[in-house]
């Protein structure tokens, strides 16, 4: 039976070459994505790319957490071995989903956690490996989660001009990905289950910045003329899924397959600890076990 894996943001851009990557080791890819056109769009070029690939697709918006619950309730019966989060979007400020979040802090980091969250309490009989990918933790070194302000309620800190304050909520998240990272990674520790973050460069060919306005349209324009193509961005998350030179290894952000060092503000454990517990109290789930040391017997996340 094929190895079954998740990609999630799979209607194009990185998340389509990472589903195309994983086909091509023999895999049976999930494709998840919120446009069943696009989606199916993307199966279909996966399979010219990779004839014989075992393609599904499953429309989900993963601004709306009820959806993301319903489909970690599907995926959890099937134990997927590999799971890598990629969809992100950087959305204007007022975009607010029917729960009342910023459409970008659900997307990037919400809907991540809850999805992986609920797979990681369902053992599988072979190793796992989850994989987030994040981005660059040199560029986002100065822009340290704001802990007190999480959904961007009074936008503190987002700086000027109005125009670019998305993309910096959207920094924000990037960052709440790589501290969730640590904190899974703390609690599977010794499971079998490895959670490794990556950063897959600036990349051209995405629909991240499709609703950049002003400023942050410029930047986005100024950014496509020295990115690399979408290939070169899966090459780093499809390494972490499948390679036998990171087996066991948990817990660290890939940066062109080389191990590398997060902002401290994202590895403080008390920062770490406090985001993984408002985010649970955020999307209706109990905080669950402690962060566990080396060699510490598994326990669940959930009780």
């Amino acid at each position: 039976m094929s190895e079954l894996a998740v990609v999630t943001g799979a209607s194009g851009g990185i998340g389509e070459q990472i589903a195309a990557g994983l086909a091509r080791t023999g895999a049976a890819v999930v494709l998840v994505a919120r446009d069943r056109t696009r989606l199916e769009q993307a199966r279909g070029r996966i399979r010219d790319a990779v004839p014989g690939a075992e393609l599904e697709t499953e429309p989900v918006d993963l601004a709306n957490l009820a959806e993301v619950r319903s489909l970690a309730d599907r995926l959890a019966e099937r134990a997927p071995s590999i799971v890598v989060s990629n969809a992100a979007v950087i959305a204007p400020l007022d975009d607010r989903t029917p729960d009342g979040f910023h459409r970008s802090l659900v997307t990037n980091h919400l809907a991540p956690y809850l999805l992986l969250r609920r797979l990681a309490d369902h053992p599988t009989a072979r190793p796992r490996r989850l994989v987030v990918v994040g981005a660059s933790p040199r560029g986002l070194a100065r822009v340290p989660v704001d802990l007190d302000d999480l959904n961007v309620e009074d936008g503190r800190g987002l700086g000027f001009p109005p125009s670019f304050r998305p993309f910096v909520a959207y920094a924000r998240t990037k960052n709440m990905n790589a501290m969730f990272v640590y904190a899974l990674a703390s609690r599977l520790a010794g499971t079998g289950t490895t959670v490794n973050g990556a950063h897959p460069g600036i990349i051209s060919g995405g629909r991240l910045n499709r609703h950049g306005r002003g400023a942050l349209k410029v930047f986005g324009s100024l950014c496509d003329l020295f990115a690399a193509g979408t290939d070169a961005g899966a090459d780093t998350p499809v390494w972490l899924a499948t390679s036998e030179e990171v087996e066991g290894v948990t817990g660290t952000f890939f940066v062109k397959r080389r191990a590398v060092e997060t902002a401290p503000h994202t590895t403080d454990p008390h920062r770490v600890e406090r985001l993984w517990r408002e985010s649970a109290r955020l999307v209706g789930l109990p905080a669950g076990a402690e962060p566990r040391g080396p060699g510490a017997e598994p326990t669940p996340l959930l009780p």
